[in-house]
């Protein structure tokens, strides 16, 4: 009997076990996952929904529980952290290795041996070595042992003034969350605009949209600290011009990938930080070891660079992937090209592809082009206004990048430039899509579309 060693009880690490036990009985193959946390298979995109009150338990936001997968012949250890990967010199023909974990209840540490391993170790918050980052009233919200700790801040908080730090996803949506808790709230962001996965023209108008909401928003202020009071609670978050009152501060700067047990292990890393991997999800140059989900980097199929996408859809994808490999069948993941929605009230944020400033960086000569549309035909009722904005390659017309900001049904219509994207498409072929039309759904023309037409408009004049 083989034993795969899975590190990481989230995702892409209980979905690569599950997937494995489905192709190989307890027979054939022993499966051992350590999982450090009190939760393992959750969402951890639903927190700020959660928090904020749309989702009504942390309980809802659990997929399977650690009885559920034991039931399923996979042995979780809970609140087990594994602190040391122990490989065979490359070249080696030993096949395996081990790992040493810690049980952190009882502080006690020991050897598991494996045949196969699986590296889900996830990403870990940013949390920059600021003045007072510790202090009481500082949270993050990566795990729903965060979330839960920061519901139990704002029960006991007197107060009602909140920063949130940094304006990407995280911070947009955790900006909402507190708002519904009745919170003045103010976002500080080093940026240019809110949104940094768009184009600076288009972050303007979520900036405009959290202000209209009663957000203050505060661009272009790095965070110099974080200050507190007498009781060493947080009191303020200051910039270089100024100090923001806070009574809870919510961190919303980012992740990067958890590798430090890779890099200690000698394992490859790209330059973002997040271990390289075949397309089989195979760590390259071990073949007895995979790995996925937020510790990983995946390959862009529009720029053709490696990024880090930490995202639950490609963690799940990559554990279904690395699951076929180690059961003995075959699967492939090939690239993502950098989709992704969000919300702020009804403000509704998406984009794909590449920005203006990924495109430059790659070298790829492009046009761009900005359409105003709604969302219905603009007599049916509850017609709301989305700006589409698409880029193309230069003489190509190849589609390049797509984003899009507007009310309700403006989001998702990033899927079809998702599609196009995969496929290759050019904007002139996209002009010629058979979507669905109805008054109630969409205008005759898309706006997806509309911006299509205007694009192909584009490149020919830039080819003259």
């Amino acid at each position: 009997m083989e034993r795969l060693v899975v590190i990481g009880g989230d995702a892409a690490g209980m979905s690569a076990a599950s997937q494995a036990r489905r192709l190989r009985g307890p027979q054939e193959l022993e499966i051992v996952a350590f999982e450090r946390s009190h939760f393992a298979s959750y969402s951890a995109c639903g927190i700020p929904y959660w928090v904020g009150g749309d989702v009504p338990g942390r309980d809802e936001l659990v997929a399977r529980t650690p009885d559920e997968h034991r039931a399923r012949g996979i042995e979780l250890r809970m609140r087990t952290e594994v602190v040391e990967i122990d490989l065979p010199p490359r070249g080696s023909a030993t096949r395996g290795g081990r790992v040493r974990s810690r049980d952190l209840e009882s502080d006690t540490e020991s050897w598991t041996d494996f045949d196969k391993l699986v590296i889900a170790t996830g990403a870990r918050p940013v949390r920059p070595a600021l003045p007072g980052i510790d202090a009481p009233g500082v949270h993050g919200v990566q795990t729903l042992d965060d979330g839960q700790a920061l519901l139990d801040t704002l029960s006991r908080s007197s107060g009602r003034r909140a920063v949130v730090i940094g304006a990407g996803y995280i911070g947009v949506e955790m900006a909402e969350a507190l708002l519904k808790h009745g919170y003045e709230v103010t976002v500080v962001n080093r940026g240019e605009q809110p949104m940094a996965t768009l184009d600076p023209d288009m972050g303007r108008l979520v900036h405009k949209a959290m202000d209209g909401l009663g957000i203050t928003t505060v661009n272009d202020s790095p965070v110099t600290g974080i200050l507190t009071g007498p009781d060493g609670r947080v009191r303020a978050v200051s910039t270089e011009e100024a100090e923001y009152p806070a009574d809870v501060v919510v961190l919303g700067i980012g992740v990067e990938p958890e590798t430090a047990l890779a890099r200690a292990a000698g394992l490859p890393l790209g330059v973002h930080g997040g271990l390289l991997t075949d397309l089989a999800m195979r760590v390259r140059g071990y073949e007895q070891v995979w790995a996925g989900g937020d510790c990983v980097e995946v390959l862009d199929l529009v720029s053709g660079r490696e990024r880090h996408v930490p995202l639950g859809t490609h963690a799940n994808k990559h554990g279904q992937v690395i699951g076929a490999g180690v059961g003995g069948g075959y699967a492939t993941f090939p690239g993502v090209v950098g989709t992704a929605v969000s919300k702020v009230c009804d403000l509704e944020i998406a984009r794909t592809g590449l920005r203006e400033k990924d495109a430059r960086a790659v070298g790829l000569r492009h046009v761009t082009v900005t359409v105003e549309s709604t969302s219905r035909a603009g007599y049916f009722p509850g017609a709301a206004p989305m700006t589409v904005k698409m880029l193309a390659e230069h003489r190509t017309g190849r589609l390049l990048g797509v984003q899009i900001v507007g009310r309700e049904g403006a989001a998702k219509r990033v899927d079809i430039a998702a599609v196009a994207l995969t496929a290759g498409m050019t904007v002139e072929q996209m002009t010629s899509l058979d979507l669905g039309y109805a008054p109630p759904f969409s205008p005759v023309w898309d706006p997806v579309l509309v911006a299509a037409r205007k694009a192909v408009a584009a490149v020919r004049e830039a080819g003259v």
